[in-house]
């Protein structure tokens, strides 16, 4: 996901759309998988279904954990993920390019559906989302713990000085002791009202604008991880956060929105095979942040194939056997 995806301009509809973000491609998973847990029976056997997702590492996963589920279940799956940018796959299951993905609760409920102020309560966000996309023809089916959203992370040797556990807590640390309290952020992060301004205002931080420092998300990773900075801006899913072995501050007061990750699916390909919603709700299920940061990890980190480590990970907890 990450922000610049998560907030596509919709003047680029026509670029993503038109000019060959991958709509029309795509080539036959052709995992040799079979029933676990899911897809006793072959359910979606006669079947075909086209998977979609957008391009960076998290939705490509996604996108694979559901395609190869569903060849699991019997159907012949086509794989379009990796479109770029939210939108681009979007449309594909609306328009009935592609019948199904792993979309995020606050990126339908902010960027398509208009809204400018999010819902705390996770499962009420995903109900209000719901309801507004059947109208566009979509069905969304239920979410999964997994939320990509903002954080501050800290490294172990500053979590064991300071102790903080919440973004309350670094409230009160920049109160009592300023200088402990330095940021690296994004310079989109440091002037969005969903992030530092709204944080701060939010919490009631006391920060110095000599204590944030802007810079690219990868280094921010880094410099958290060195001690350059107290706290960093991260995705809570990331991979990063696990290799670099950082703790994330609780949001405690729900301040970020929620984009918990759950099915997306093209209405009337639901229509027609229902089983869908049986075969995804196990799995659905199962995905958290801490399996996200784990498969994430072995991409972004280990250098890992995003299909296989799906695959891999879809094996190990029974889902399908190969």
């Amino acid at each position: 996901m990450r922000v610049s995806t998560r907030t596509a301009a919709i003047g680029a509809v026509a670029v993503s759309l038109l000019a060959g973000c991958g709509l029309t491609s795509g080539s036959p998973m052709v995992d040799d998988v079979k029933p676990g847990s899911v897809g006793k029976g072959l359910p979606l056997k006669g079947a075909d279904l086209t998977v979609t997702s957008k391009e960076f590492t998290e939705q490509l996963i996604l996108g694979a954990i559901m395609g190869i589920a569903f060849q699991a279940a019997g159907a012949d799956v086509l794989d379009r993920t990796g479109i770029q940018g939210s939108i681009g796959a979007r449309e594909a299951v609306k328009s009935g390019d592609a019948d199904a993905m792993y979309e995020y609760t606050g990126t339908a409920w902010i960027t398509y559906q208009g809204n400018s102020k999010p819902i705390t309560d996770p499962q009420k966000q995903w109900q209000a989302v719901r309801e507004a996309d059947l109208k566009n023809g979509i069905t969304w089916l239920p979410p999964a713990t997994l939320n990509n959203t903002y954080a501050l992370a800290i490294n172990k040797k500053n979590e064991a000085k300071y102790k903080p556990k919440t973004l309350s807590d670094v409230a009160a640390l920049s109160k009592s002791d300023p200088k402990a309290v330095t940021l690296c952020v994004e310079s989109e992060f440091a002037s969005r009202d969903d992030g530092l301004p709204g944080m701060q205002k939010a919490y009631g931080m006391k920060i110095s604008n000599s204590n944030i420092t802007k810079m690219d998300t990868g280094i921010i990773y880094t410099q958290v991880s060195k001690g350059t900075c107290t706290f960093g801006e991260v995705f809570t899913t990331d991979g990063r956060i696990k290799a670099m072995d950082l703790s994330v501050m609780a949001d405690d007061k729900h301040f970020f929105p929620n984009y918990n990750a759950a099915p997306e699916i093209n209405s009337k390909s639901l229509k027609e095979h229902p089983e869908i919603a049986e075969v995804l709700a196990p799995i659905t299920a199962k995905l958290n942040n801490t399996v996200a940061r784990d498969l994430n990890s072995k991409v972004d980190v280990e250098g890992q194939d995003p299909h296989e480590v799906a695959k891999d990970w879809l094996i190990k907890e029974g889902f399908v056997k190969e």
